[in-house]
């Protein structure tokens, strides 16, 4: 079980390496360089769009007191995304870009939500539901008679 991170790295490298090697032979290496570059700067850009519209949307709800679970959820979408889009390789830029396509996300956020759980606290803000009522007798500690007797307990 430890040894299925390297295997996975290995594999993931391999596969690059081999796509990489094929598409330079169709292309050309410098035209394959380009493009391992222009995706990259595309894919940030993009993730970086959404990830504004994303946020602004997490405020909003947070704004109408509703759940952001699924705004946090393709959060975690966007920045898996754009790591591997920071990548270089075909491999991880098309699951990159995968991972920004809304059915794919939506898909992922269905699996995801029943494990995730949103709290704020009560003093999350002012109107958040918990108002408390009453009044109150502020008195000296002096006039607090102590009982120590064990036989008389209520």
């Amino acid at each position: 079980m430890r040894w299925l991170p390297l295997v996975i790295l290995f594999v993931l490298a391999w596969v690059e390496i081999s796509l990489f090697i094929q598409v330079a032979h169709v292309i050309g290496v410098l035209f394959t360089l380009l493009l391992v570059i222009f995706t990259s700067c595309v894919g940030v850009s993009l993730v970086k769009n959404q990830g504004m519209k994303n946020f602004m949307m997490m405020q909003e709800k947070l704004a109408r007191n509703e759940s952001p679970a699924r705004e946090m959820i393709k959060s975690v979408s966007l920045i898996i995304s754009g790591f591997l889009l920071l990548l270089p390789g075909f491999l991880t830029d098309f699951l990159g870009l995968l991972l920004l396509l809304p059915p794919v996300q939506k898909h992922l956020t269905l699996k995801l939500m029943p494990h995730l759980r949103v709290w704020r606290g009560p003093g999350a803000r002012p109107d958040s539901g918990y108002t408390m009522d009453g009044e109150f007798e502020r008195k000296n500690s002096d006039g607090i008679e102590y009982k120590d007797d064990p036989n008389d307990r209520e």
